[in-house]
């Protein structure tokens, strides 16, 4: 058996992340990785791919950050994890609610779906109420049954899960003030993310900082309202300025959750926000109904922890946030002319902030063509780049800039016969498949 068959048969789906599936890369992609350095990964054979996967997200400085190791393996040496809590437990908490102005008290955990599932949980105990507003640009916050549910892949998932969930389209405030109305009284929170493609700054430049935007709008329907404002900072925290995108865009969430980059690709998220709604986890006031709260036995596990303390000392002193703008921004413009210089420019688009870039891959009638977008992908895969999505480190410099343009040219020439001559006469393998589907 090749690697891909042993992963299938010890490991449902052969990987631990959906988007690590075999589903979700060209045939030529690496089937399973030995260690990561910088900006590379690495075959077991030795052979080293350029990388714009970054961890899903959760490698911001790099791999294999001397620093963040050397902070993680002080905690291990330390006991890793203690029977009471830990200083490194008390110095991480008090390091989020000095760095977030809308985190009063904080909660660590180890993946973003059980952070967001407590915020959930919070606001409906804060409010009384049961239903989420979320957003239907933003695919994904938790593999929790009471999102889940809402999607077509809620097989195994009770009818009574399903009921509570009601989308809004992103940029849409007439639409979620309608909502509301229709549901007065029984919205317990509104859920999104600060941006993804698409940022919430009105005029020429979404993503330009700015007071008055459609994050300041829901905070305020939602104040109106009585419900809580849930923003879930898991990819823009510490990467869409610094300490994340709502210092940006001067909104102040009732409650906020982060991960992904807060600790190099350390296993941690935390949930956070108002004293008074996070404190209803707490256990000093007397009479109070209880709330159960992210009780882990691993949330204080000082490895990461102490990853977490170094990695956003480093993003602030070596201005990373900053940094990663600069190169996506020069990453979105070089590949839009390179895609102009071949006339696909509506075939191959790169787009959104400098700091979180994406592209889309179209076809004829503008819409996402999956079997040409693993087209792109398994040719940048031959020329050494591996580009599910894009997600940029510190260790992305000028060398790897170039071995990218490199890598750009060359498909992208591909792609232009391929639109001639047809796709499938150049794949070598299964095109791509959503993540969110009803059937494998």
């Amino acid at each position: 058996m090749n690697f891909e068959q042993r992963l299938k048969s010890v490991i449902p789906g052969g990987a631990h992340t959906y988007s690590r599936g075999s589903d979700q890369f060209p045939s030529n992609a690496p089937q399973i990785l030995t260690r990561g350095r910088g900006a590379f990964i690495f075959e077991p054979g030795g052979k080293k791919w350029l990388d714009y996967g970054m961890g899903l997200r959760s490698v911001a400085l790099g791999y294999g950050n001397h620093s963040v190791i050397r902070a993680a393996k002080r905690e291990m040496n330390r006991g890793l994890n203690l029977t009471r809590p830990s200083v490194t437990e008390l110095m991480s908490a008090e390091m989020v609610v000095d760095l977030i102005p809308s985190v009063e008290m904080v909660k660590f955990t180890k993946n973003g779906s059980t952070a967001v599932t407590a915020a959930l949980k919070l606001a409906r105990a804060f409010t009384g109420r049961q239903k989420v507003m979320v957003c239907r640009q933003h695919p994904f916050f938790s593999f929790d049954d009471w999102f889940i549910g809402a999607t077509q892949i809620s097989k195994g998932v009770p009818e009574s899960y399903r009921g509570d969930v009601i989308y809004f389209d992103y940029g849409d405030i007439e639409g979620i003030r309608q909502t509301l109305n229709r549901n007065k009284g029984e919205v317990a929170a509104i859920l999104l993310e600060p941006s993804t493609d698409v940022g919430p700054s009105p005029g020429t430049d979404t993503f330009l900082p700015s007071v008055n935007n459609f994050l300041t709008d829901v905070q305020a329907e939602c104040r109106a309202d009585g419900s809580l404002l849930i923003l879930d900072e898991m990819l823009t925290g510490f990467r869409l300025g610094f300490p994340g995108a709502q210092s940006r865009f001067c909104v102040t969430p009732d409650l906020t959750t982060f991960g992904k980059a807060i600790a190099n690709g350390f296993p941690l998220a935390f949930v956070g926000g108002r004293k008074d709604i996070m404190d209803q986890g707490g256990i000093d006031v007397p009479g109070q109904e209880r709330l159960f709260l992210l009780s882990t036995t691993h949330g204080g596990e000082m490895a990461s922890l102490g990853a977490m303390i170094s990695t956003v000392k480093q993003m602030e002193k070596k201005s990373v946030p900053e940094y990663l703008e600069s190169y996506g921004s020069s990453l979105i413009e070089s590949a839009n002319s390179i895609a102009k210089s071949f006339d696909i420019e509506d075939n191959i688009k790169f787009y959104g902030s400098g700091s979180s870039p994406y592209y889309s891959v179209l076809g004829e009638g503008g819409e996402n063509d999956l079997p040409l977008r693993t087209l792109f992908a398994q040719e940048m895969a031959s020329n050494g780049v591996l580009m599910p999505w894009i997600a940029l480190s510190h260790s992305h410099g000028s060398s790897e800039m170039r071995r990218t343009m490199s890598a750009l040219e060359k498909s992208m020439k591909v792609v232009k016969k391929a639109l001639t001559h047809g796709v499938d006469n150049f794949l070598l393998g299964p095109a791509i498949k959503p993540v969110f589907r009803k059937f494998n």
